[in-house]
């Protein structure tokens, strides 16, 4: 069964890294066209592409991808038939760090992303984990990550059981880890575990045979999120006609705790030429052994504590708020509204089409000086789509990690329920921009 034509198109963007601009010309059509055809099939100004243009897309996705192939095998000394897919993420695997992606493998997963978007979006319905249980094991706070994650394995048809807080597990009775998760094993299919110690999910994974998913240790890894931001950065490049290759990302707040940023910047860095502006409080910065790993990869990595040096030329605003409970001994730094986003920086230091992100959740009390409400309805700010992002992602691990990827699209029913056009009262349509 062919993908629905928007996620054959973004597919193919993804895979040749083309801008919307480029992808028009090497096809010979307007863009205008080719922004009608990557419409969502329920918007009034949705058109069919001709089956002549997805043949032609068709035969270059063949003819690149086998470019890609023979480098490969090149780089490694290998004949073609000697090739062997990357294993570090896959069937029964489990998802532990950023560290397992490839660029490729990475934008492999953020298509079939795609392809779950109208399950996501409550227009189709998907029953290829009917029978599966997910344990959600969460020893920490959580709203999005533990409800995403749950959202989406019930809407790819399985169900969930959950643990939240020490209080209500067997571990506050002196359980090991590895007594916990063997005997968790014996009632669940996959594992998602958040913990506050940081690599305690590995021992989760060394003790099982099930999949075990990394929903947060501690100050270390938050690999989902980074997930997440990455396939946002990318739609939202897309709409803007932009190519993450290059891209200058500036990443604000606590750089040292905050387990999202060290994720996502070894994600981005997998891409080519980036620029990263890393602003923090002297006290609060990116730890020295990923600043080094990524200036090894050859990207341009900035230290700053000034928030107006660092973020003018920045396409993407990646901001986080001061992680206060993790502190451990570190005074809470001194003028923290210097580091506050608001709209009257973003107007003034910013450029118009700058996308602001944040993994969430903001701190909305007084003197937290985090990412300020007064940007809510601003269509720079993308945190709800981005939040949004956080089923089709999570629907793609699940389905790759427990191998029914191949089965999605031909089990996609209509959904019969009213869905609203928008989720938020606030939220903003937004459209191709050009």
């Amino acid at each position: 069964m062919n993908p629905p034509q928007q996620t054959f198109l973004r597919d193919a963007m993804r895979t040749l890294r083309m801008t919307r601009e480029s992808f028009a010309l090497r096809l010979g059509c307007t863009k205008r066209a080719l922004d009608t055809w990557l419409l969502p099939d329920e918007s009034k100004e949705f058109r069919a592409m001709p089956e002549v243009a997805r043949k032609f897309i068709t035969e270059i996705l063949a003819n690149a991808r086998g470019v890609a192939v023979s480098a490969a095998a090149a780089h490694h000394g290998l004949t073609q038939d000697e090739t062997v897919p990357n294993k570090e993420f896959g069937v029964l695997s489990h998802l532990l760090s950023v560290d397992q992606f490839s660029r490729e493998s990475a934008d492999a997963l953020c298509a079939l992303a795609d392809a779950m978007q109208p399950v996501a979006r409550r227009r189709k319905t998907c029953r290829v984990l009917e029978g599966a249980v997910l344990a959600n094991l969460f020893f920490e706070a959580s709203t999005r990550t533990r409800l995403s994650f749950a959202s989406a394995f019930n809407r790819l048809g399985g169900s969930v059981s959950d643990t939240t807080g020490f209080t209500y597990s067997s571990m506050a009775k002196g359980e090991s880890i590895h007594d916990t998760s063997r005997t968790v094993s014996g009632y669940a299919d996959v594992m998602v575990v958040r913990h506050p110690d940081q690599g305690s999910v590995r021992q989760f994974a060394a003790a099982t045979n099930i999949p075990v998913i990394n929903g947060g240790d501690g100050a270390g890894e938050h690999p989902t999120q980074a997930l997440i931001d990455l396939y946002t950065v990318q739609q939202e490049f897309s709409r803007l006609g932009k190519l993450i290759d290059g891209a200058h990302i500036a990443i604000v707040g606590d750089l040292k705790y905050g387990r999202t940023t060290h994720s996502l910047i070894k994600l981005l860095s997998l891409y080519k030429r980036m620029r990263f502006s890393l602003v923090s409080p002297p006290s609060l910065e990116m730890p020295e052994e990923i600043c080094h790993l990524i200036a090894q990869r050859g990207h341009n990595v900035d230290v700053s504590h000034s928030l107006s040096e660092a973020i003018t030329e920045a396409d993407v605003l990646y901001t986080t708020r001061i992680q206060k409970e993790r502190f451990t001994g570190e005074a809470v730094p001194e003028f923290l509204s210097s580091y506050e986003i608001n709209k009257k920086r973003v107007n003034e230091l910013c450029r118009p089409d700058i996308v602001v992100l944040h993994p969430l959740p903001r701190d909305s009390r007084d003197g937290a000086f985090d990412l300020n409400t007064d940007l809510d309805g601003d269509s720079r700010l993308a945190i709800f789509r981005q939040t949004d992002n956080g089923v089709p992602i999570r629907m793609a691990i699940f389905a790759t990690l427990l191998g029914v990827d191949g089965l999605v699209q031909r089990s996609l029913r209509d959904a019969n329920w009213a869905v609203p056009l928008t989720l938020g009262p606030d939220d903003i349509i937004i459209e191709p921009v050009g």
